[in-house]
């Protein structure tokens, strides 16, 4: 995909994002999501994960918890934003300005959305 600057972010490196993702998935949650994709656009990175949850996530979330859920699951990933930044830019070669995380729960899928800067010369 060809973004604003010129610069391209090809499939396969969508994919090592993807990889990337969800191995820090795995290694911090204890299990990573089954399915991941990531799709850039401009100077934006997604990447969308789906089944994400972990059992006592999904148990929290069944008996009427979600809230608690999310609290601790942005909290983290405020705390783990700097791991998550430098695999993407590692992976792309771009810095990454911003990043935010989100989680739904009907259907159970997470949303890491990175702000890419310019590609270097």
């Amino acid at each position: 995909m060809t973004v604003a600057d010129g610069s391209e972010i090809r499939g396969e490196t969508l994919a090592e994002v993807s990889n990337a993702i969800v191995g820090l998935f795995s290694e911090y949650y204890g299990r990573g999501p089954t399915r991941a994709r990531s799709y850039a656009f401009d100077r934006y990175l997604m990447t969308v994960l789906e089944d994400c949850l972990t059992t006592v996530e999904r148990t929290l979330a069944n008996n009427a918890r979600e809230d608690l859920v999310r609290d601790v699951r942005l909290t983290f990933q405020e705390a783990m934003a700097g791991e998550f930044k430098g695999a993407v830019t590692r992976v792309t070669g771009r810095e990454v300005l911003s990043y935010h995380s989100q989680i739904t729960f009907d259907p159970d899928v997470c949303f890491e959305l990175f702000v890419l800067g310019p590609a270097g010369p």
